[in-house]
């Protein structure tokens, strides 16, 4: 069995995650979404949604028109659920095969209806007839009330959904574009056709090779699978066992992960709260040595970092947190904290200089010509972030 460090483990995640090395520009944001295997959705929007963001982080300053046009045209690929709400490389279609027998064989998600199916069947007809169609479209989604209390409409396109007889195609000002599966699907792949075992297998193997080491609890959230599920598999994936100093867990890694050892240039950026590099919280911590919670749904004077603190990746380590906000032209670091968990040998002036860079590389991605901090933790060090952010 390969024993790594943990150093090793990290630098493996990061190279699996589009973080060490030379960028693959060509393959470009279709790319990152194919290597990753599931980019999630959020409905926050800070510097920019959050699935814009995260081929950001791996690629620099690419264009957000082309992020999108990237995601969407030439059915490259589909919203389904995954970790998360999440879009997914079309490729992925019959992986999840699996999610839509069972719901089917439970019968509901959230909502039940008791003309559901008349219902879909009037929304599969629209769709048919008159092309992909938003929910206000068909007749809109609510009823008037809180945000779950649906109209029939928009109960029987989302069960169109989970089951897989109707595809989101797009979001267009974040509402889901629905679309006849048959159609939206290529005929290669709009099938159902592999087992609920084979599906499982690709999945925990696409998250290995995503992860580059992980344990089995990673292994499972990757996808949302059950540590059941997983174990089932796991023998008969290319994963193999490894142990990884200092995790106190069984671990496993993609073979071709341990072939070469990491080489390259790391990355500094700022991450999304829902990039796949952290969004699994025991592992970043695990990893990292960074307890990092999002704050957004914390009442304002309990947050400690803010409302969408980013991490800030640097030299392969998380060195600090971003509380941004844009006004006009101006990006505003609202807290830049610095103090806080630090790994080993990083100290909180050390990550002024790559949160400074950060920062103005993520203003001039989203067209603001200033940065201002407002905050620093440690207060001290305020003059030299305002410094580094000026240039």
């Amino acid at each position: 069995m390969d024993q790594l460090t943990a150093a090793e483990a990290r630098r493996i995640a990061l190279r699996a995650q589009g973080f060490l090395g030379a960028p693959d520009r060509r393959a470009g944001v279709r790319g990152v979404l194919r290597s990753l295997g599931a980019v999630q959705l959020d409905t926050i929007s800070v510097l920019a949604r959050s699935h814009e963001l995260v081929p950001y982080a791996r690629l620099g300053a690419v264009g957000r028109t082309s992020v999108e046009d990237a995601y969407w045209k030439h059915a490259n690929s589909f919203e389904y659920w995954s970790h998360a709400a999440c879009i997914l490389p079309i490729e992925e279609w019959p992986l999840f095969a699996f999610r839509r027998r069972a719901f089917r064989s439970r019968g509901h998600r959230w909502h039940r209806l008791k003309d559901r199916d008349a219902s879909l069947a009037a929304v599969l007809d629209r769709l048919k007839t008159e092309g992909p169609q938003t929910s206000t479209d068909l007749g809109g989604a609510k009823n008037g009330g809180p945000w779950w209390d649906w109209s029939d409409t928009k109960i029987a396109v989302e069960w169109g959904l989970d089951t897989g007889v109707v595809v989101c195609t797009e979001r267009r000002g974040w509402k889901r574009v629905y679309d006849l599966a048959e159609r939206a699907v290529p005929g290669d792949l709009f099938h159902d056709d592999l087992d609920d075992t084979e599906c499982i297998r690709r999945l925990v193997t696409q998250a290995g090779r995503a992860l580059g080491v992980a344990t089995r609890a990673d292994l499972a959230d990757y996808h949302r699978l059950r540590a059941a599920q997983v174990d089932a598999v796991l023998a008969d994936t290319p994963l193999v066992p490894v142990e990884v100093a200092g995790w106190g867990k069984p671990a496993w890694a993609d073979p071709e992960a341990l072939a070469e050892a990491p080489r390259g240039r790391h990355r500094t950026t700022l991450l999304s709260p829902f990039d796949s590099l952290v969004w699994d919280r025991a592992r970043t911590e695990r990893i990292f040595g960074m307890t990092h919670r999002l704050e957004a749904y914390v009442p304002k004077p309990k947050r400690i970092h803010g409302y969408f603190a980013m991490p800030v990746l640097a030299g392969g380590l998380l060195v600090a947190r971003v509380d941004p906000a844009r006004e006009g032209g101006t990006l505003v670091a609202r807290q830049v904290s610095l103090g806080t968990d630090l790994p080993g040998g990083v100290t909180p002036a050390r990550a002024v200089a790559p949160t400074a860079a950060a920062l103005r590389e993520a203003a001039g991605w989203v067209g603001a010509s200033e940065v201002r901090v407002e905050r620093v933790t440690p207060a001290e060090l305020r003059p030299a972030m305002e410094a580094a952010v000026a240039g």
